[in-house]
């Protein structure tokens, strides 16, 4: 989890920045969690930091985590987009495409169900950290959480846009947890953990 020692301030920082200009546009609190309902690919960086917290927690936690994550395995595995066994996604090209309309509704496993908040969320994935404020996506578009930002004038948003430099970082310690790791594929939480 070394990487993620370096690269986890640093993202929170600017999500920081971004949450206080953002004001009250942006809504994101605790036990909002819209956005831990349908799936997403994790970095083989995420799926490491989030397996070393699993492993560390609580006897208890980890035992209702691994249960839940359990569960939604059992659900994903009949249609997931790519290897089950691995947990890999997007072995076949078709995969990409599948995913598109791939477990929207599934709820995150190391969500608690009961006060709706992360039981790992001082590990939670990139993805994560960034969802809310305005970011740029890989198509350079400015993207927000819908529930935030509601009726913003569009300089507003793009004036609480949250820094993305530390991206560079990111890319280097998910090069060197593939090396580590020896996996270099995405995966779900659901199968990167076990």
């Amino acid at each position: 989890m070394s990487g993620s020692i370096q690269l986890f301030p640093m993202v929170d920082a600017a999500l920081t920045s971004a949450a206080q200009r953002s004001g009250d546009w942006l809504v994101c609190k605790p036990g909002c969690h819209q956005c831990c309902v349908g799936v997403f690919p994790i970095s083989p960086l995420d799926a490491e930091s989030l397996q070393t917290a699993l492993n560390a927690a609580e006897p208890d936690l980890a035992d209702r985590i691994r249960g839940r994550l359990a569960d939604s395995r059992a659900r994903l595995a009949p249609d997931f987009p790519g290897d089950p066994v691995s947990g890999d996604l997007f072995t076949q090209p078709q995969h990409e495409d599948l995913f598109e309309d791939f477990a929207n509704d599934e709820v995150c496993p190391i969500l608690d169900p009961i006060t709706a908040t992360c039981d790992l969320y001082t590990t939670r994935p990139i993805q994560c950290r960034t969802f809310g404020p305005p970011v740029r996506d890989e198509d350079d578009h400015l993207t927000v959480c819908e529930l935030c930002f509601v009726e913003a004038p569009t300089e507003e948003v793009a004036r609480c846009e949250m820094d993305q430099s530390w991206r560079p970082l990111e890319d280097k310690l998910i090069e060197e947890a593939e090396r580590r790791t020896g996996r270099s594929a995405p995966t779900l939480i659901a199968f990167a953990l076990r």
